[in-house]
C-alpha cells in the first residue's frame, strides 16, 4: 500500500520544471550556472558569497602576518630577559615583573614535582616534552635569580 502523497511524489519528475532532460544530461558545467559559478544565485546569495570569500582572504592574510610576527616576538622576549643592565628592564611595570616571577616559580614547582615523580617511579617512561621540561630547570632558576 502507498498513500496518495507517496504516489504523487513518485509520479513527479526528478528535474526542476522547465529543464529539458538533454540539458541535464550534459556532463560539462551545471545548467544555469554562469562563468563564475554564481549564475543561479540571488543577489543576496551572491553578496553573502562575496563576503565569505573576502573574510577568508582576510583571515589568510592575518595568518601570514602572524607567522611573521612570531619569530620577531620570540626575539624580543628572549632579548628582554638577557641581562640585568638592559634599559627596558627597569621600565617594566611592577605588576608585569611580579607576574613573571610568579610564572617562573610555578614552572620551577612543576619541574620539581615532575622530577620527584620520575625518581619515585610514578613516571616510568618520561615523554620528550617531560624531558625537555626537566632540562629547562637551570635556565628557569637563572632567569628567576635575574628578576629577583
Amino acid at each position: 500500500y502507498e498513500n496518495k502523497y507517496v504516489k504523487f511524489f513518485k509520479s513527479k519528475p526528478e528535474l526542476p520544471p522547465g529543464l529539458s532532460p538533454e540539458a541535464a544530461a550534459q556532463p560539462g558545467r551545471a545548467p544555469g550556472k554562469a562563468e563564475g559559478g554564481e549564475g543561479g544565485l540571488s543577489k543576496a546569495a551572491k553578496r553573502n558569497l562575496k563576503r565569505k570569500e573576502k573574510r577568508k582572504q582576510q583571515q589568510e592574510k592575518g595568518e601570514r602576518e602572524a607567522d611573521g610576527l612570531v619569530p620577531a616576538l620570540e626575539k624580543v622576549a628572549l632579548g628582554a630577559g638577557c641581562g640585568a643592565g638592559t634599559p627596558g628592564e627597569g621600565e617594566a611595570p611592577a605588576s608585569e615583573r611580579s607576574r613573571k616571577l610568579k610564572n617562573l616559580r610555578k614552572k620551577l614547582r612543576q619541574v620539581e614535582e615532575l622530577r620527584q615523580r620520575v625518581e619515585a617511579g610514578e613516571v616510568k617512561q618520561p615523554t620528550k616534552e617531560q624531558l625537555e621540561k626537566l632540562g629547562r630547570r637551570r635556565a628557569l632558576e637563572e632567569e628567576l635569580r635575574e628578576l629577583e
